[in-house]
């Protein structure tokens, strides 16, 4: 078993406002913390791992396929492999949550 504790762990600003945190990397599956700023955008782009996520305070709207799709606190997602997306925080609080990736996506940095 590995344990990843958040004090160890350091947080990539990706894009402006868009920071975050990676945590556990297993063979089949690697989970990151997100804190997205008020007024901050991740821009659109893709990737080959299948991504399922829950937000834990704020709203964070994805945009699919030029349609959007608000995410509140509770709920949660998935955004298929290879499908284009982007996401924005239009609130005046920052947006928390959690990613996780299948396959392995074990640097936090968007653009891989």
């Amino acid at each position: 078993m590995e344990l990843v504790a958040d004090e160890s762990t350091e947080s990539t600003e990706a894009v402006p406002g868009v920071h975050l945190t990676q945590g556990a990397v297993g063979e089949e599956a690697s989970i990151q913390r997100f804190y997205i700023e008020p007024g901050a955008e991740v821009p659109e782009h893709e990737h080959p791992h299948e991504q399922v996520g829950t937000v834990t305070s704020g709203t964070l709207t994805f945009v699919v396929d030029g349609e959007e799709h608000p995410v509140h606190a509770g709920d949660t997602f998935v955004v298929p492999g290879g499908e284009p997306h982007a996401a924005y925080n239009d609130h005046d609080v920052p947006v928390e949550g959690f990613d996780v990736f299948a396959p392995p996506r074990p640097n936090p940095d968007w653009q891989e």
